[in-house]
């Protein structure tokens, strides 16, 4: 198939890495239902320069996809949790000082002082409720399957209630990022004659939303589906 007609989605399931050409052109794909050539009409994004950049990027991305799920699962709290809650402490702190300097002059660094604050303490319950409810039982899950045992039902009912919960809880997320893409410009620095700090700034918070993204969709569309299936053929 094409690759301006494939799901935005699929093809970041078979090359992680085009994951950064969507996302430095501001393309959503953590929910990339759509194709290339659906978003021509819907994104200000030049699809064939997208095409180009995803058509020579010079390396192959992590296969997520092809990652056991008890690993998945590791990486995910080893990883994208410890490092949110560890680089968004500081970057929250980044955003405050050039905040206190700049916010006159550019005020939308109120705004988004505001809303990574808010996120912070959204994504730490969020974590929270993976780790302690939800992540528990899928690795029980696993070993299930992995031993072809059956286990018992969820004390949720079923995984779907608690995901359900998560991927509303991404799509807030996701939704508050795209926001702050918007209103930054595409993180860029107002000013190239500003401080590095407020240059040093934008970078991180790009790194963030970056990871964040990852993050989001690797639950959405590898490990919440997988672990769907395997609720479906070995909990009794």
């Amino acid at each position: 198939m094409e690759l301006r007609c494939k799901k935005v989605k699929d093809i970041v399931l078979e090359n992680s890495a085009s994951a950064s050409v969507f996302f430095r052109y501001g393309i959503d794909y953590c929910n990339g239902n759509m194709s290339l050539e659906d978003l021509s009409g819907e994104n200000s994004a030049n699809i064939d320069e997208v095409l180009h950049d995803l058509e020579n990027i010079s390396h192959q991305g992590t296969p997520f996809y092809l990652w056991p799920l008890d690993l998945l699962l590791d990486y995910i709290i080893k990883y994208h949790h410890r490092n949110t809650k560890e680089k968004g402490a500081y970057l929250l702190s980044m955003i405050e000082n050039v905040k206190d300097n700049y916010g006159m002059e550019y005020p939308e660094l109120n705004e988004l002082f505001n809303q990574v604050k808010l996120s912070m303490h959204d994504l730490e319950s969020h974590f929270q409720k993976e780790e302690s409810v939800l992540f528990p039982y899928l690795y029980e899950l696993f070993d299930a399957s992995h031993n072809e045992e059956y286990i018992e039902t969820m004390h949720c009912g079923t995984i779907s209630n608690p995901i359900r919960v998560m991927t509303m809880e991404h799509e807030n997320e996701r939704m508050r990022y795209m926001h702050l893409r918007k209103i930054t410009n595409g993180f860029r620095v107002p000013d190239e004659n500003l401080c590095i700090n407020y240059e040093q700034m934008m970078v991180e918070l790009e790194t963030f939303v970056e990871d964040l993204f990852e993050h989001i969709f690797i639950e959405n569309n590898i490990l919440f589906p997988q672990f769907e299936k395997l609720e479906r053929e070995w909990v009794r």
